[in-house]
């Protein structure tokens, strides 16, 4: 485990983690997974997706600080972590966590999560459910949960299957061109990702390896859907869950999900957002996880 400066921002406008939040590099199941930690309290971990790094929980972190130990993680591959040959599926993904945590000290937590950090958070509450006290899964399915098959139908995910070595020649050095279609078709609005983040984004996936890794967490989801069925044939989750959806993406589709995995499942539709909760309407998803978790 070693000190770790953050990368600058590709913008002065990009907002930046709290000063008294640190940043550490730690070697965890194989993969070297940069965080940044603050606050004194409980413990809550905040898991990313595709698209970002953890970085898009700044506002957030900073609100839960006030009286709550914040981990935030840049998974494997993604951000400033480390891009292994393999482990994208998210059971081991999830036991980059674990291990984090255990060097961290930290037993218990509370897990809120985005997009792929919610299957990531899955496996470990599955895995773990012990140590898990609330969790809270936003805008994204789970592989192999509920009516993943129907979900697998749109043609908007056409990126799921979207990969090798002929599509990362492709989008090198396009790698802004290839996420802006995230942004803007699965935003309400695309003004509200605002410019300052889609290049400090696009910086951080331009990274040597970043877009294979990317691709490979996509490729992962068949292995993530044999997990997840093999997770569910041991029950139910049993601590609470709030599932929350866009109101423009989701919306209460995530809880419909989610009642396939858990027994006790909240719901909190977030309004005039698509699936970038925290960029599209920070403050009320700000409140919808503050008050679960209080």
């Amino acid at each position: 485990m070693r000190a770790s400066d953050p990368i600058a921002p590709a913008s002065t406008d990009f907002r930046p983690f709290p000063s008294s939040f640190t940043t550490l590099t730690i070697p965890a199941n194989g993969a070297d997974i940069f965080v940044r930690a603050g606050g004194t309290g409980p413990a809550v971990v905040l898991l990313h997706g595709y698209g970002e790094t953890g970085d898009m929980w700044a506002p957030l972190a900073e609100k839960l600080a006030e009286d709550h130990t914040v981990v935030v993680p840049d998974l494997r591959g993604m951000g400033l972590s480390s891009h292994p040959a393999d482990g994208y599926d998210k059971k081991t993904e999830a036991r980059d966590i674990a291990a984090v945590l255990d060097a961290l000290k930290i037993d218990k937590v509370d897990l809120v999560a985005h997009d792929i950090g919610n299957m990531v958070g899955y496996a470990f509450a599955a895995e773990h459910p012990e140590r898990v006290s609330k969790f809270v899964l936003m805008d994204a399915p789970l592989p192999g949960v509920g009516p993943w098959e129907e979900i697998l139908k749109n043609p908007l995910l056409w990126h799921f299957r979207f990969g090798g070595p002929d599509m990362e020649r492709l989008v090198a050095g396009r790698e802004r061109i290839y996420l802006d279609r995230f942004w803007n078709e699965f935003s309400a609005d695309p003004k509200n990702f605002d410019e300052a983040s889609r290049a400090h984004y696009a910086r951080l996936y331009a990274l040597p390896g970043a877009m294979h890794s990317g691709f490979e967490q996509f490729k992962a989801f068949d292995q993530d859907a044999i997990d997840n069925k093999a997770f569910l044939a041991k029950g139910l989750l049993q601590m609470p869950v709030l599932a929350i959806g866009g109101e423009k993406s989701f919306g209460s589709t995530m809880a419909v999900v989610m009642r396939f995995a858990a027994s006790d499942v909240h719901e909190a539709v977030i309004p005039n957002a698509g699936h970038w909760l925290m960029e599209e309407n920070p403050t009320a998803t700000i409140d919808a996880v503050t008050k679960f978790l209080h």
